[in-house]
C-alpha cells in the first residue's frame, strides 16, 4: 500500500514518467555524441583532441543516465527513501555535468575557426603528392567536398609549392576533359579553380556540430533539474511518512 497520497502520489508517478523520459534522454545523449564522434574521427588529423573530449564525455552522461534511471523508477515505486535520495544526489551531479558539458560545446564552438585554422596551416607542408600519406588524402577530400583552396585562399599552397602549381583537388575537372589535366594559379585555371579557402566552410561544418553537443546537453540538463526538484520532494515525503530523521 502506498505510504504517500494526494498531490505527492500524483507526483511519485511523475517522477517515474520522467526516470522513462531520462532513460531515453541517455540514449539520445549517446547517439549524439557518438554521431558527432564519428564525424569528427574522420577529419581527426586537423581537428585537436578537445574537439573529441566533449561527444565523449556525454557518451559516458548517458551511460550513467540509463544506469540511474533505474534507481529512480525502482525507488518512486516502492517508495524506499535512501533509493530515491541516492538518484536525487546523482541526478544533481549529472545536471551539472550536462550543463558543463553544454556550455563546452558553445565554447568549442567560437574556438574552432582558430584551432582549425592552426591545424591546416601546419598540414599545408604536409601534403605529399608523390608519397601519398593520410594528410594527402584528407585534404583532397575537403577540398573537392567543400569546393575550396587552401586555409583561407589557394595562395596558401605557395608554401608547399613554390612553382605555383596546386592539388588538382582545387579543381574542378571539366566534363568530358582527355588526357593530362593542370590545376595552378594561373589565369589559365580561373574558371576550374576553387574560389573560397576551405577554413571559412570546413570550420563551420565542425562549429555545428560542436552546437548540436552543446544543445544536446543543455537542454537534457533543464529536463532534469526538474526532475531533481521532483526527486527530493518524493524524498521529502517518504522520509516524513516513515517517521526517518536526518539523512538516513
Amino acid at each position: 500500500m502506498s505510504l504517500l497520497t494526494g498531490s505527492a502520489n500524483a507526483v511519485k508517478y511523475t517522477l517515474f514518467g520522467f526516470n522513462l523520459i531520462f532513460l531515453i534522454t541517455g540514449i539520445i545523449l549517446i547517439a549524439v555524441g557518438a554521431g558527432v564522434g564519428a564525424v569528427y574521427t574522420g577529419y581527426k588529423l586537423f581537428l585537436a583532441g578537445k574537439f573529441f573530449a566533449i561527444p565523449t564525455f556525454l557518451i559516458v552522461i548517458g551511460s550513467f543516465i540509463i544506469v540511474i534511471s533505474f534507481f529512480g523508477c525502482w525507488g518512486a515505486l516502492k517508495e524506499n527513501y535512501c533509493l530515491v535520495l541516492s538518484f536525487s544526489v546523482m541526478l544533481a551531479i549529472i545536471f551539472i555535468l550536462e550543463l558543463a558539458a553544454g556550455i563546452s560545446g558553445y565554447v568549442l564552438r567560437n574556438d574552432a575557426s582558430n584551432l582549425i585554422k592552426n591545424s591546416l596551416t601546419y598540414s599545408l607542408n604536409q601534403y605529399n603528392s608523390d608519397n601519398q600519406n593520410a594528410t594527402t588524402k584528407l585534404w583532397d577530400d575537403i577540398q573537392e567536398e567543400f569546393d575550396c583552396c587552401g586555409v583561407s585562399t589557394y595562395k596558401d599552397w605557395s608554401v608547399a609549392f613554390p612553382d605555383g602549381e596546386l592539388p588538382i583537388s582545387c579543381c574542378d575537372i571539366p566534363v568530358g576533359a582527355v588526357g593530362t589535366f593542370t590545376c595552378n594559379d594561373t589565369m589559365a585555371s580561373v574558371d576550374t579553380r576553387h574560389k573560397v579557402g576551405c577554413l571559412d566552410g570546413f570550420s563551420a561544418y565542425i562549429s555545428a556540430h560542436a552546437v548540436s553537443l552543446g544543445a544536446a546537453g543543455v537542454v537534457i540538463a533543464i529536463l532534469q533539474f526538474f526532475g531533481v526538484i521532483f526527486a527530493c520532494y518524493i524524498a521529502r515525503e517518504i522520509k516524513i511518512r516513515n517517521g526517518i530523521t536526518g539523512f538516513m
